[in-house]
């Protein structure tokens, strides 16, 4: 199996601990499924400052490819944040730098690369809406994390983007159970074949045309101590799609309802063992620099 991350990548600076995690949805989506035992590789653009060659170092140290990507002139994407009681509390961003600003198209080389995977990964931080027809055609299964934000859930973004989906991601903690169902079947009746709500400790909601399924999370016991959560949801999307190819997911061929049950249970405990790693996969290091002049505070976005 094969596994790859098509989009963004940042910097996530915890301004509590004094301490740069890289990340990024897509490129945490490769490096989880990586951690699974699959072959797994990230394709996007780094910027040429320094916080991108400590991305780029530090991604190649999970033993993620990056053989296609590209280096621009620009910086990198860098987001601020602190923990709270173990939850993240975002502060603000810088858009995510070129590589949001100029990303990738699929040319005919990358597509032909694009073809090799067996599952593509996307998010809304990636910019990557205009490619996902040529990604829909090239082969593998599409994926796209659809996020919390309600600028992602209006009817004619998810018309941009559940036609060309097999699976999309909806983060649901603030909603209820019956609010969540109702989304989901929104994203399907709009093109998803399949869709998959997380609600932190309120479990997860997967929903096709043919069945809903709803398995709880699997919580910290307390035996050691939670250190945050970022990255959970990747995680949890992770585990969930590695092991529904290994149950045969593919194109055209959807998952039964019983591998479905055992794909929300692999996401939880994938999602479990991420609430003990530091940033979204380690390999932190003291903030060098202060934030770039282009930085937005997470409550100037939302105005």
């Amino acid at each position: 199996m094969k596994v790859l991350g098509f989009g963004d990548n940042i910097v996530d600076r915890f301004v509590d601990r004094g301490i740069d995690y890289p990340g990024g949805n897509s490129v945490n989506v490769a490096v989880y499924a990586r951690r699974l035992g699959v072959e797994a590789a990230y394709l996007g653009v780094f910027g040429d400052d320094e916080l991108g060659c400590f991305l780029r170092e530090s991604i190649g140290a999970q033993n993620v490819a990056m053989d296609h990507c590209v280096v621009r002139a620009g910086e990198s994407g860098l987001s601020t944040l602190r923990v709270d009681d173990g939850e993240r509390v975002f502060l603000g961003w810088n858009g995510g730098g070129v590589t949001v600003r100029e990303p990738l198209l699929l040319d005919a080389e990358l597509t032909a690369y694009v073809s090799s995977f067996d599952l593509v990964h996307s998010s809304v931080y990636s910019r990557s809406e205009g490619e996902l027809p040529a990604l829909a055609r090239s082969g593998p299964l599409v994926m796209f994390d659809l996020s919390s934000e309600d600028e992602y859930r209006t009817p004619s973004y998810l018309d941009r983007v559940c036609p060309y989906a097999d699976l999309v991601l909806l983060s649901c903690s603030h909603l209820d159970e019956a609010a969540t169902h109702a989304l989901l079947a929104e994203a399907v009746h709009r093109g998803a074949t399949m869709a998959l709500g997380t609600r932190g400790v309120g479990g997860a909601i997967a929903r096709t045309e043919r069945c809903g399924v709803t398995a709880p999370a699997r919580e910290p016991d307390g035996a050691k101590p939670l250190v945050d959560t970022m990255g959970c949801g990747d995680a949890f999307l992770a585990g969930f799609a590695v092991s529904l190819v290994r149950e045969g997911w593919a194109a055209h061929t959807p998952p039964h309802r019983e591998a479905i049950e055992r794909a929300l249970r692999d996401g939880a405990d994938a999602a479990y063992e991420q609430c003990f790693v530091e940033g979204a996969f380690g390999h932190g290091r003291p903030v060098g620099r202060p934030a770039v002049s282009s930085m937005w505070r997470a409550i100037d976005q939302e105005k």
